[in-house]
């Protein structure tokens, strides 16, 4: 069994926290093992934040899929900090390139890519990809999963 005893948020009351930079990402042990790598996926489909320069909403369809190392990205831990970016002020590709780089940055991943699939502003959606590089031998890859908008839903 992990030991879960560093955690400070799986289990507990968290209150979510107001700024992505206040967020804190927790990870928990991954045994790799031998082959190809797994590659793990979050969706975040009523992602939100606020635009910077009129505070109103900006709503997106996040997919993060990345290859685990040695640590997993701890998901309450993540929801939280998804959730904090509804009272941050940025644009889109700011948003998308922070959330993978602060994920890059807690697990150290063999491999991450995300997209942003923004809802339109000003009648133009906004797509956003950012990744670590090539992905890893012989892992699958799924498609993402999200359609080309045509009204997305």
């Amino acid at each position: 069994m992990i030991d879960t005893k560093t955690l400070t948020q799986l289990g507990a009351h968290v209150e979510t926290p107001q700024s992505p930079e206040e967020a804190v990402l927790e990870t928990v042990p991954f045994s790799r093992g031998d082959g190809p790598p797994a590659i793990v996926r979050f969706t975040c489909p009523e992602f939100t934040s606020l635009c910077p320069v009129t505070g109103q909403p900006d709503f997106a369809h996040i997919v993060i899929d990345y290859a685990p190392d040695a640590a997993l990205v701890e998901s309450k831990s993540l929801k939280l900090f998804m959730t904090s970016f509804r009272n941050h002020g940025a644009f889109h590709e700011d948003c998308t390139v922070m959330i993978g780089r602060r994920i890059v940055a807690a697990t150290k991943p063999l491999w991450l890519r995300i997209g942003g699939y923004w809802y339109p502003r000003g009648g133009i959606p906004i797509d956003v990809f950012w990744q670590t590089g090539a992905p890893p031998e012989g892992a699958w890859l799924p498609d993402t999963g999200v359609a080309p908008y045509r009204g997305r839903g």
